[in-house]
């Protein structure tokens, strides 16, 4: 990917310092550290040089410039995502937008949101909440993920059941492409005219194009919501229950699932009054009309009985709604603080399959002698199972990734796909194969040609190159990065 003409690290850094304050234009080991990795740290290389531009002129230019010497360039946000999407290439820039951190405009009449890239997700809804309005996807990284990175992974949120993914909540997004040419993609209206190219940047994982700005809608904020908990003594009755409530019409704001191991990690970290014997744990959101709630609260509660529910709880209060919603999204810490280690793996599954799905992955789980904590999106089937492992342990974290990799495939085989909102990044890469056959895979490499002809944007991230496929069936982890 290297041009002979390529200046060496002090020229470029020199290059970079003509228009990007020095400071922030850093090259040195001790400070390049932070930037090996995402929050998926068993992925690490180290950067060439990182940049932190302030305006989108200085976005232009660092691209103009390693398009024009084929440096690689991967674009950064807060560094949350959870499949090395962000991981640095060691021959190439990172391009990070933490300052580009503003909220633009909100339009209360419109129920819309200009924001920059570095915006986090819940500073969104903080600063709606005066107009009666808030954001509706709400990963459980949301007090840190930006929506930059959102949009780069489609990210969802335990709402995303009623109120759709980032996909369906965004209007417009502006774009610098490799070449360093700012476009923008959709517009003010529902609908533009021409190929819906702002729902292919979705989900595109930085190959693509570096977004500089992203048009949010917003909704009004219900005048009622309340949380059903159940607990059930198996997850086969709770994933009945999950088919039940769908079933009948009812869609629920959220409808998240999680089961014994996780319960007692975040009970113990969140105090949240999970009942720590359940095998199983429903939490059922309801959000509407003070009388569309009651109502569908009544409908919710009687199907969790005919379902085997042994215990339920309906929150009274705002401040109770909350705290059984800190436990939920305060899992993934919470399974820190019983296992040295943990891998977050993330596929999605029809309903229909849930129980099957849990009942070989403990199977599994069984054979490779490592536990699962299972938290999850139950109503659209999106798995987040935490595989606990002990990094310390000679070739456990090669056991684990394999078991991870293994779900995967389960996912796929039963008519589920390989992720749901993490993306693919480096951690799914070598799945890509098994989801998508060579036709399927060439199209994508097309489009990544059309808008990257050079290779340069977040290389070796996402889309497996054809001639690699087969080889990434057989790899050995460490032939690909190197891990921390």
């Amino acid at each position: 990917m290297s041009n002979h003409n390529q200046p060496d690290k002090a020229e470029l850094c020199s290059l970079f310092r003509r228009f990007i304050a020095p400071e922030f234009v850093i090259s040195d080991a001790e400070t390049l550290k932070p930037y090996e990795c995402d929050g998926l740290s068993m992925y690490c290389e180290m950067p060439l040089i990182v940049v932190l531009p302030e305006t989108v002129d200085q976005v232009q230019e660092v691209l103009r410039i390693c398009h024009r010497y084929q440096i690689p360039v991967v674009a950064r946000g807060a560094g949350t995502g959870l499949c090395a999407g962000a991981m640095p290439n060691a021959t190439g820039v990172v391009l990070s937008l933490a300052k580009f951190n503003h909220i633009l405009e909100i339009n209360s009449q419109t129920r819309t949101a200009r924001l920059q890239p570095g915006v986090r997700n819940l500073a969104i809804s903080e600063a709606a909440a005066e107009y009666g309005l808030y954001y509706g996807p709400d990963p459980s990284s949301q007090i840190a993920c930006t929506i930059g990175g959102n949009v780069a992974e489609n990210s969802g949120g335990v709402h995303c059941l009623k109120y759709g993914l980032t996909v369906h909540n965004i209007l417009s997004v502006e774009m610098i492409t490799v070449e360093g040419d700012k476009i923008l993609l959709g517009s003010d209206g529902l609908d533009s005219c021409g190929l819906d190219l702002m729902a292919l940047i979705t989900g595109s994982e930085g190959l693509l194009g570096v977004i500089t700005e992203i048009q949010v809608k917003l909704l009004p904020i219900p005048e009622k919501a309340q949380v059903v908990m159940a607990a059930f003594d198996t997850v086969q009755q709770a994933g009945d229950a999950v088919g039940g409530i769908i079933s009948n019409g009812i869609i629920p704001a959220g409808l998240e699932m999680m089961d014994t191991h996780a319960i007692q990690a975040a009970e113990d970290f969140a105090r949240a009054g999970y009942p720590k014997g359940a095998q199983a744990l429903l939490l059922c959101e309801l959000d509407g009309t003070t009388e569309e709630v009651q109502e569908y609260i009544e409908q919710v509660e009687k199907l969790f009985l005919t379902y085997g529910a042994t215990s339920i709880r309906t929150s009274q209060t705002e401040a109770e709604r909350a705290l059984l919603w800190k436990g939920r999204k305060s899992a993934f810490p919470a399974v820190g603080r019983i296992s040295p280690d943990y891998y977050c793996m993330d596929g999605t599954i029809p309903r229909s399959q849930l129980a099957h799905v849990l009942t070989e992955m403990q199977t599994m789980s069984e054979h490779y002698q490592l536990r699962v904590a299972n938290v999850f999106h139950a109503g659209d089937g999106n798995l987040h199972p935490l595989i606990l492992f002990d990094a310390n342990v000679p070739g456990e974290f090669e056991k684990t990734e394999e078991f991870g990799g293994k779900i995967l495939e389960l996912c796929v085989a039963v008519g589920g796909c390989i992720t749901g909102e993490h993306g693919v990044g480096i951690e799914k890469i070598r799945q890509m194969p098994v989801q998508f056959n060579q036709q399927e895979l060439q199209q994508f490499n097309a489009i990544k040609e059309a808008f990257d002809p050079k290779g340069t944007l977040n290389p070796g991230k996402g889309i497996p190159t054809l001639r690699r496929c087969q080889e990434y069936r057989s790899i050995e982890p460490s032939e690909e990065v190197n891990h921390g």
